[in-house]
């Protein structure tokens, strides 16, 4: 079950044994609300494409899902997981470790729906608008938009998808079509998508520069963008209460531009180990990984670190900037021995 956390407009995050299986059951897939969900018809909506293009389109669902479609299983996370935990506390939705989740999109290739309206040559953003919409302080009323760079949305990774793990989405994650860009922040994959417009100068609106940024000491350090590398303990969970002898730690780990390279376990401030990777590691999915370890009764500290085929390793203390985004600090789960 999700826990909530906040109700207007509602956020939940997934309990971490969720995240432990190569998909995360729509039911428990974290939700990521700015704004109240907006209750679209799918016979009424239609996807503006304009700007710096050749030819402008307006497509309806009908005529999406009859391109080539694919289908994708990408691990999307909030900028924001994590900010619970940073110290001194920073404003924002209060996050613990749940807000990411793994699923199966199956949509069309944004490039390939690019192709329609031949992008120009003198585009270098192409900026996406959700039907949410809401006040926001300084700027008043806005719609949620995000952009990418040109190069990012004509690669071969982003989705313009409709449905999830195998069923239309639904309404809090993005029905009737919504982007999705493996191995960015979530933030990135706009949802409830009614237009995208190819621009020619960077995007600065709301949710670019005033929000889902690295701030410190008041100043733009820069957009989040890639996810950083993640490990998370599912298994056991925080102060669970366990037998003496040997445990099973179990978790996933995942990371935004490479491939999990490798995950290290520490019982109580000891060595690290090398934990057993199951299955092939991604880019921008989760992995399982698992160790045993030997535990005598008293009280003790589990961390989990992973290292990416780039050489990124989770820091052992966060990265604390103003406004709580890219907590990717080592986890430490507590159990009681007995």
């Amino acid at each position: 079950m999700l826990r909530t956390v906040t109700t207007e407009p509602w956020n939940a995050e997934a309990p971490l044994a969720e995240l432990r299986a190569p998909c995360t059951p729509t039911e428990s897939f974290y939700v990521r609300n700015n704004f109240i969900p907006p209750a679209l018809d799918e016979y009424r909506w239609r996807l503006r494409i304009g700007g710096a293009v050749r030819r402008e389109v307006s497509l309806d669902l009908p005529t999406i899902r009859s391109l080539e479609s694919v289908d994708r299983r990408v691990t999307l996370e909030c900028a924001g997981n994590g900010r619970l935990l940073l110290d001194p506390p920073v404003p924002g939705t209060q996050w613990g470790l749940g807000a990411a989740g793994t699923a199966i999109f199956t949509g069309v290739p944004l490039r390939d729906v690019l192709a329609l309206v031949d992008v120009e040559a003198d585009a270098v953003e192409a900026l996406f608008t959700g039907a949410d919409s809401g006040v926001v302080p300084v700027r008043g009323h806005v719609s949620f938009q995000r952009s990418l760079p040109v190069d990012v949305a004509l690669s071969d990774g982003p989705l313009l998808a409709w449905e999830m793990n195998g069923e239309p989405l639904t309404r809090d994650h993005g029905f009737p079509v919504r982007l999705v860009v493996p191995g960015w922040y979530a933030v990135a994959s706009v949802k409830w998508l009614v237009s995208i417009e190819l621009i020619e100068r960077p995007f600065d609106g709301h949710f670019q520069l005033d929000r889902y940024v690295y701030l410190k000491d008041g100043m733009l350090v820069e957009p989040v963008s890639t996810m950083r590398v993640r490990s998370l303990i599912t298994s056991p969970a925080e102060g669970e209460s366990v037998r003496t002898g040997a445990r099973r730690i179990e978790g996933v780990a995942w990371s935004g531009a490479h491939a999990i390279a490798h995950v290290d376990v520490s019982v109580d401030e000891g060595p690290w180990r090398n934990a057993t990777i199951e299955g092939e590691p991604r880019p921008a999915q989760t992995v399982g990984w698992s160790i045993e370890v030997t535990l005598p009764a008293g009280r003790h500290r589990i961390r989990a670190r992973a290292t990416d085929a780039g050489g990124e390793t989770q820091p052992l203390e966060a990265d604390w900037n103003e406004l709580g985004y890219g907590n990717n600090e080592v986890q430490v789960v507590e159990l009681l021995v007995h």
